[in-house]
């Protein structure tokens, strides 16, 4: 079995209540790692965590508004008070806005970014610092395939998301002497109560249309991403910076 060397670390999701964030902290505490999560529904919160502490994990969960400054900050504070500091941090928040330009208005391009973009920004400058002091740290931004080749009609998401693979980079470059590792997964299409919620009656056919346009043939997972997550915040991949990863079954006409 190989070991990821999570045992013990501390990691924070947001947007972790279900789908691929809930998958994620399923997977980093069955590693050994202690997760802290957050969303703004508090029941359905409840209940993921509910579920790890079943099998054995050790999880933290607030419910929080990833759009508000001061509950950012007042959950980090909640985690580094009950755990002693931040090892990893998954900027998960956000769901998908696509809409034509002349569409969105103002109000919808500052909701996205501050969903997409100023979250990461904050929950990066509050746990950067802690990183430093454990000798080093992960931080995984998850963006999606309109980041790199934005469609027609992808707006304002397509704008916020390439907004965060640049501040992986960024992030990246800055942080690597301190040991402090940053990339992006680029999402496809992936099985999410997002899709669920859009799908609006035979999830089942919504699913198997969708695959027509993913070379791999099916939707990914959301326990094959949780994998993937648990990887690239390991010690075993500790060679790896500033990458944007597609994970999309061969869907993208980029790499």
């Amino acid at each position: 079995m190989l070991d990821l060397g999570l045992k013990g670390k501390v990691a924070i999701i947001t947007g972790g209540s279900e789908g691929l964030g809930r998958a994620s902290a399923q997977r980093l505490a069955a590693e050994g790692a202690r997760v802290a999560i957050c969303a703004r529904r508090a029941d359905v919160l409840e209940r993921t965590a509910e579920g790890i502490r079943r099998a054995g994990g050790q999880v933290l969960a607030k419910p929080v508004d990833v759009t508000k400054s001061d509950q950012i900050e007042a959950f980090v504070n909640d985690v580094v008070r009950e755990w002693g500091g931040v090892d990893i941090l998954v900027n998960n928040a956000g769901t998908s806005a696509a809409a034509s330009f002349d569409l969105v208005d103002d109000a919808g391009w500052q909701h996205d970014f501050d969903l997409k973009v100023f979250s990461a920004i904050r929950l990066c400058r509050l746990c950067i610092p802690h990183m430093k002091k454990r000798g080093g740290g992960r931080i995984l931004n998850i963006t999606n395939l309109g980041a790199k080749a934005p469609p027609a009609r992808g707006l304002p998401t397509s704008v916020s998301r390439a907004a965060g693979i640049n501040l992986t980079k960024s992030l990246a470059n800055e942080y690597a002497p301190d040991k402090i590792l940053v990339n992006t997964i680029c999402l496809g299409f992936v099985k999410s109560a997002q899709w669920e919620r859009r799908a609006k009656g035979d999830l089942d056919a919504f699913y198997k249309e969708t695959a027509k346009r993913i070379p791999i043939g099916r939707i990914g997972e959301a326990e094959e991403f949780a994998d993937l997550v648990a990887f690239l915040v390991s010690e075993r991949a500790a060679y790896i910076t500033g990458t944007a990863i597609n994970f999309d079954g061969g869907m993208a006409a980029v790499v």
